[in-house]
């Protein structure tokens, strides 16, 4: 795979920044490492969930953490003693940790979590603020507003 290096955005687009920041993000999340498997699905208009596959691991041993727009999601598998080990023929249901990260979108806000049946479910939800929702301008009332103060 190819790397793409975005320094001249940083040079040359004043103000754009943050996309050039999403897009070397990006790129380094396509590194990771692709335990667990996931679901990421469309819920509603504004409402997404992502779903984790977690089979063997308990609620104390997961950890969601939300930072600017990224969402980590870590798996930590406690010490196992070594009195009451145990020897497996065929060991299918992986046991080991995992970080895995997303990238959320402007305004999308973590509403909560769960875990059943060994699956990890995330709710999504992006709420657009009053002032950054589209607003219709009434055209005759500009032109007075503008006559009156000049």
């Amino acid at each position: 795979m190819r790397t793409v290096d975005l320094s001249p955005l940083y040079r040359s687009f004043i103000g754009f920044d943050h996309l050039a920041q999403l897009m070397d993000n990006a790129s380094r999340n396509a590194k990771q490492s692709s335990f667990p498997p996931y679901n990421i699905e469309l819920l509603g208009e504004d409402k997404y969930q992502i779903t984790m596959a977690v089979a063997g691991f308990v609620e104390s041993e997961l950890q969601i953490e939300t930072e600017k727009n990224t969402l980590t999601v870590k798996g930590l598998k406690e010490a196992k003693s070594v009195d009451g080990e145990r020897t497996f023929i065929h060991q299918g249901i992986a046991e080991r940790n995992f970080e895995h990260k997303f990238q959320l979108g402007d305004h999308v806000k973590v509403r909560g979590a769960s875990l059943e049946n060994g699956l990890l479910n995330i709710a999504l939800e992006r709420e657009i603020p009053e002032a950054d929702k589209p607003r219709t301008i009434a055209i005759n009332g500009a032109k007075q507003e503008l006559l009156k103060s000049a």
